[in-house]
């Protein structure tokens, strides 16, 4: 994959990520919901190297 390409599936990746924050709820967010926001970020902090 060329750096271009890698760099919109990262605009892409994190565009999902920060819809899915912006979608949750404080008063019903769970651990569970934070983990799997944590894994998104270790994920594309991983496609950055």
């Amino acid at each position: 994959m060329n750096n271009e390409a890698k760099i919109e599936e990262l605009k892409l990746r994190l565009s999902t990520f920060m819809s899915r924050i912006d979608e949750m709820d404080p008063e019903t967010t769970s651990v569970e919901d934070v983990d799997k926001l944590i894994s998104m970020l270790e994920d594309l902090e991983e496609q950055c190297k």
